[in-house]
């Protein structure tokens, strides 16, 4: 797949990923209409749906049934961007990394307040399982609901992107070993990307040793993405990246840029890329769903913004 056509396919599907997530939010009434505003504007304000389409094409390239992607898989795959989206709305915090745009947009917490932030970041982590909970299972399909279910809360949670943007938040304005800093890296930006794939290949019917696989899959591309984070944040611009730059520097933390260099940092970003495309390859086809989804991965790790 050429880059032409993949970018064409890609912003095809973003579109419409986009547009099943829109359908999933709350109605903007009530009360509480302001918490709703603040979270919708967190989770439409931009974005490339990375989680829910890694999701949704690992759910494809494994033989998942299209004809149940609206029960079974759009609801996870709408609580995944959930997730994720408050993690970025509490990560935004000024007693996080205090940043004032993200995406090209005003922040949550800069839109709506400090408070309506942590609120909001509130409610989307609990709406995500409200959504993940209103998927249809029909015969086995609703075993496969429950392990999908444990996998998006573990990996979420304090043994994943939580427990790994803690040791980051502890750990500001002192020096990580290299060790330390691939552990935050794997739980913080990777454990959200493994439970997408592995989400998608439990929903496909995958059996064990395909779910972990993946698994292995997305830890490596997650690890390369965070990698290939650290050095936009010294290369690109703001106008570039949609974001603040030098937000590491000014933080005092340890990435692997600042550890090994720039030079070491993109050499480690090939070798992780290259290993999880040789595993990926052992599971995946080389039909047009394969070659989507190895594209999707190249595109993570190659990325200028």
């Amino acid at each position: 797949m050429n880059d032409l056509t993949f970018q064409e396919v890609l912003k095809e599907k973003t579109t419409q990923i986009t547009d099943r997530i829109r359908m999933l939010l709350p109605k903007e009434e009530g009360r509480q209409r302001i918490l709703f505003e603040a979270m919708n504007y967190s989770v439409l304000a931009g974005g490339k749906r990375v989680r829910p389409m890694l999701m949704q094409e690992t759910y494809r390239c494994l033989g998942g049934a299209r004809e149940r992607e609206e029960d079974i898989l759009v609801p996870f795959m709408g609580a995944i961007e959930m997730i994720h989206s408050y993690s970025l709305v509490h990560d935004d915090l000024p007693a996080m990394d205090n940043d004032m745009y993200r995406r090209g947009k005003l922040t949550t917490h800069a839109a709506y307040g400090h408070a309506m932030g942590i609120l909001a970041g509130d409610g989307l982590l609990n709406f995500a399982f409200e959504t993940a909970l209103a998927a249809n299972g029909q015969g086995n399909e609703g075993k496969l609901l429950q392990k999908a279910l444990r996998v998006l809360a573990g990996k979420s949670g304090a043994r994943g992107m939580v427990g790994g943007q803690t040791v980051d938040v502890i750990g500001t304005g002192k020096s990580f070993s290299e060790e330390e800093l691939l552990f935050i890296y794997k739980l913080k930006t990777g454990a959200l990307l493994e439970a997408s794939m592995m989400v998608g290949a439990i929903l496909a019917g995958a059996d064990d040793e395909t779910v972990r696989a993946m698994e292995e899959v997305a830890a490596d591309v997650g690890l390369a993405f965070q990698i290939q984070d650290d050095v936009l944040d010294v290369t690109s611009t703001v106008e570039e990246l949609g974001k603040a730059v030098f937000s590491d520097e000014k933080n005092k933390k340890t990435t692997y840029v600042s550890l090994f260099g720039i030079e070491a940092a993109k050499k480690m970003v090939e070798k992780l890329t290259d290993r999880a495309l040789v595993k990926l390859n052992m599971y995946v086809g080389n039909n047009e769903d394969g070659e989507f989804l190895r594209a999707l991965l190249m595109s993570l790790v190659k990325r200028t913004k």
